[in-house]
């Protein structure tokens, strides 16, 4: 397979306008699959497919547009984030493409640098997302003044209106949600007991946020090991701590796409068929064919 995968995210989930502008820049270049935007994370996230130069275009192309219409002083959402165009993924849909994968990104990179904002180039589990955005964009002001961190390509200092943009390549994974009927502390108990860092399911990062527009709390989740931890045993998991504190669940969220084989598990388990795998699903053989 030819293309790669990206799934830029904005910190951008209430103007409309914007949302579009991004929305054409990124069509300009490359073919646009999905689009999720979030008022209270105040963050939209698209998912979009092209081959290497298709990608790198669209993605410059919609970070300028984030660059001109996102100003993050006056941003407010509970994501935590570091730019206005905060995090862009390249994805291989085939495991033998991740050196691609990590080529596009460098190229990548470095046009963003060009564009005056600082590059992070990301490597999970180490160096992920989050070793970034703890303590804001305030800290991670700090980190770059004091030296303790340098950018990858671009200044070594914050854009002032725009921040800073983590670009990197990684293995697909599923950002998965689930809403509860309680407070934020039970959000981020629950997180807590749930996620791989604190002793909880193998390949799952989770945080407890409030969702002020819904009355409601979430414990928002990637699930980068969904073969490990499949999305039945996280909800299930969820579910029994949700429990255990009184707090009632009021249902899942999906962001962006997910590969087909994450559901044959809870399929397989619900039907009671437990040789169920991808080669029994009639339109992915066709898809082969």
């Amino acid at each position: 397979m030819d293309v790669l995968e990206s799934v830029p995210n904005f910190s951008e989930g209430r103007d409309s306008a914007t949302i579009e502008a991004l929305d054409s820049a990124l069509s300009a270049h490359a073919r646009v699959l999905d689009r999720h935007a979030d008022p209270d994370h105040n963050r939209c996230v698209f998912t979009i497919i092209g081959d290497e130069h298709q990608l790198v275009d669209a993605l410059v192309g919609a970070v300028k547009v984030a660059i001109e219409r996102i100003d993050l002083g006056r941003h407010l959402g509970e994501h935590p984030r570091i730019g206005a165009a905060d995090v862009l993924p390249i994805v291989p849909l085939e495991p033998a493409d991740l050196g691609r994968a990590r080529a596009v990104a460098a190229r990548l990179g470095a046009e963003l640098g060009a564009l005056g904002l600082p590059v992070f180039i990301y490597a999970p589990p180490e160096r992920g997302p989050a070793f970034y955005r703890t303590g804001g964009t305030d800290r991670l002001a700090q980190r770059l003044a004091t030296g303790e961190l340098r950018p990858d390509f671009g200044p070594a200092r914050l854009h002032p209106t725009a921040g800073g943009v983590l670009v990197g390549a990684r293995e697909p994974l599923i950002a998965f949600n689930v809403n509860l009927r309680g407070t934020l502390e039970d959000a981020r108990a629950i997180a807590a007991a749930v996620r791989e860092r604190d002793g909880g399911l193998r390949g799952v990062r989770a945080l407890g946020l409030e969702l002020a527009g819904g009355g409601l709390v979430q414990i928002s989740m990637n699930v980068e090991d969904y073969a490990a931890s499949p999305l039945q045993v996280i909800l299930d998991a969820v579910a029994r701590h949700a429990q255990a504190r009184g707090v009632e669940l009021a249902g899942c969220e999906l962001v962006g796409l997910l590969p087909a084989a994450a559901l044959l598990p809870a399929a397989a388990e619900r039907l009671g068929l437990p040789d169920l795998d991808v080669s029994q699903v009639l339109e992915l053989r066709l898809l082969e064919s």
